[in-house]
């Protein structure tokens, strides 16, 4: 048995990427996407029928949305339409990253992108929106989950952000891994991080133990990984995405894999704390490597979605 069949075991393996064609090669459960991913899917050739579908329908439909950012919609979820039709599990799609600090507005294109997908026959339990962990976004998917709106709160860096989604009642959260691994080297060259020292690994296994030993229903699902080693180290998680490229590799390699987290035997030092807005916020003030990640997450991602969008508005 291969690295990506025994993941498959103690973990429910999510593909990391908007290419059909991966996801139909490495058979996941589930899939997720962000602005960076769609517009990388946008380039592909197979994709500029589902680029016309967008740019015709919003060159179409009333409402009160430009015609730019409903084909922008529109092709999200097209893709993850696609997405369905070939895994058996979840898609998310994320909100626009701009919308991160305004709960109402990132509420409204949730419940925009919802409708968008039921329009198409997907029930909305097969949707997870993806919002940033900004204490903005963290509340409007308390209110959207009250709604049956389920939601991945994704650039996620440390317990803080956790466990206010935890106490919010979130549905599943995407701690990223490599990216906390990439702060930490380039403000700690000197140190040699293994994949049993590396700051994202003890992150996510941090959290994992929190919500276990607590008894939170929110699942964890590792992300941003940057190397195999970092997976093997969270395997037993409840679902890790990862990229093609990296799922490969997992299933070029047959050597054993071990368990390394299980909900049987959680093992935490940290009391159970109540978050609210001024510690969240103070909490993420503290730790620089969690705001500056945070930040920076959303500006990349918020690149990505205005340069899909020049490519867009172009055909319109």
């Amino acid at each position: 048995m291969n690295k990506l069949d025994a993941l498959k075991e103690m973990t429910v393996v999510v593909a990391d990427t908007g290419d059909i064609e991966a996801i139909s090669q490495h058979k996941p459960q589930d899939a997720t996407t962000n602005p960076s991913l769609i517009l990388k899917a946008a380039q592909l050739p197979q994709y500029q029928p589902l680029i016309q579908e967008a740019v015709q329908w919003a060159k179409t439909v009333k409402n009160s949305d430009s015609p730019l950012h409903n084909a922008t919609d529109k092709l999200a979820v097209t893709i993850g339409c696609e997405i369905l039709s070939i895994i058996p599990g979840l898609v998310s799609t994320e909100v626009d990253a701009r919308l991160s600090f305004d709960k109402e507005a990132t509420i409204a294109k949730a419940r925009k992108i919802v409708a968008l997908y039921e329009a198409e026959g997907i029930s909305r339990d097969r949707i997870l929106i993806k919002i940033a962990a900004t204490w903005e976004g963290i509340q409007a998917a308390k209110q959207l989950e009250e709604l049956g709106i389920h939601c991945n709160l994704t650039l996620l860096f440390n317990l803080t952000q956790a466990i206010a989604c935890a106490e919010a009642g979130v549905t599943l959260i995407s701690p990223f891994v490599g990216r906390i691994l990439d702060w930490h080297k380039a403000n700690n060259p000197e140190v040699n991080y293994t994949s049993l020292t590396d700051p994202g690994v003890l992150s996510v296994t941090e959290i994992y133990n929190y919500y276990k030993a607590y008894d939170y229903n929110t699942v964890v699902m590792g992300a941003s990984f940057r190397n195999t080693g970092e997976i093997e180290a969270l395997a037993g998680c409840d679902k890790l995405t990862i990229s093609p490229e990296l799922m490969t590799e997992l299933a070029s390699d047959n050597e054993p894999l071990e368990q390394r987290l299980s909900a049987d035997n959680p093992q935490t030092d940290v009391e159970k704390l109540s978050v609210d807005e001024a510690y969240f916020r103070w909490q993420l003030n503290e730790d620089a490597m969690a705001n500056d990640k945070l930040s920076d997450g959303i500006r990349r991602f918020a690149a990505d979605q205005r340069t899909l969008e020049k490519q867009l508005q172009a055909i319109l």
